[in-house]
């Protein structure tokens, strides 16, 4: 891609999102992330009616008397946007391609962030990390990643959300709230995201079209996986074969939903081919 084309993909991109997350997500994200995370700020005395919990036994130790310690609300969040850049992204049937939804998603996020004065910061994976971006604070350090949403190339096709996990957690020691874009089409993540789940405040966003859970009626097509390049013939004429489909998706639906429901993410799942407004606006408020 040329460089003015690039430049005048992200100005759009800039106009569109910038907009939207100040004039319609501003107040909602305001209400639904800040004030979730709380740091330590000092230790006093222990007081009747003082939570237990908060003790800290190494000050009591060395005074021979109980001290709790006392943390107040962040001020300040970290955001990280996990984008899944693995090859089903390539998909779209109707108005985009999930990749496009992706990236104006993760600028209206980095946008509603930047102005509630947090820093953001990305990690691209497939089935292994392929960018890590560092947080920060700015426009320009926003207008960076929305370049990089763009123009990134990823090195792998496949997915592994296990391994983006385990990375988030070893490198983001200071509590985050994560947003994760992606399809979802891995393995069982759970144990890596009950992990994750207990050091940040994570929030599922699950990119999707129509067509990847139900299978039109249009005689003999050659699949080809997007991840694999294994190609093959279906007949999708044949009711069964669409009625499998179907119920196989929905099976994976569900499993997927059970998932986040067990580790406690919050989870919104967006059309490739709807207006994504209404879904994270429904998110936020009931958080």
């Amino acid at each position: 891609m040329e460089t003015s084309e690039l430049l005048k993909k992200v100005r759009r991109i800039e106009i569109k999102t910038k907009g939207l997350s100040k004039h319609i997500f501003a107040g909602q994200y305001q209400s639904a992330f800040k004030g979730r995370g709380m740091a330590f700020s000092e230790v006093r005395e222990y007081g009747f009616g003082d939570d237990i919990r908060n003790i800290d036994w190494n000050v009591t130790a060395r005074f021979s008397k109980p001290y709790i310690k006392i943390f107040e609300e962040e001020r300040e969040l970290t955001v990280m946007l996990m984008i899944d850049v693995s090859n089903s992204q390539n998909f779209g049937t109707k108005s985009r391609f999930k990749e496009n939804l992706v990236t104006e998603l993760a600028a209206v996020l980095a946008f509603s962030a930047i102005q509630n004065n947090d820093k953001v910061g990305v990690i691209f994976f497939s089935d292994k990390i392929e960018k890590f971006i560092p947080p920060k604070k700015g426009k320009k350090h926003i207008l960076f990643i929305i370049r990089e949403l763009i123009s990134f190339k990823p090195e792998s096709k496949k997915t592994d959300i296990s391994v983006a996990l385990k990375y988030l957690v070893n490198v983001i020691k200071k509590r985050s709230t994560v947003f994760i874009l992606s399809d979802f089409f891995d393995k069982d993540f759970t144990k890596a995201l009950q992990t994750a789940k207990h050091k940040h405040d994570i929030v599922a966003l699950k990119i999707y079209d129509e067509r990847e859970e139900t299978m039109p009626n249009i005689g003999l097509i050659k699949f080809e996986d997007s991840e694999t390049g294994k190609e093959m013939w279906i007949n999708t004429s044949n009711k069964k074969v669409r009625e499998n489909f179907k119920n196989r998706n929905i099976a994976n639906e569900h499993n997927l939903k059970q998932t986040f429901l067990r580790t406690g993410v919050d989870y919104a799942r967006i059309n490739t081919n709807e207006d994504y407004i209404k879904p994270l606006l429904r998110l936020f408020k009931t958080r």
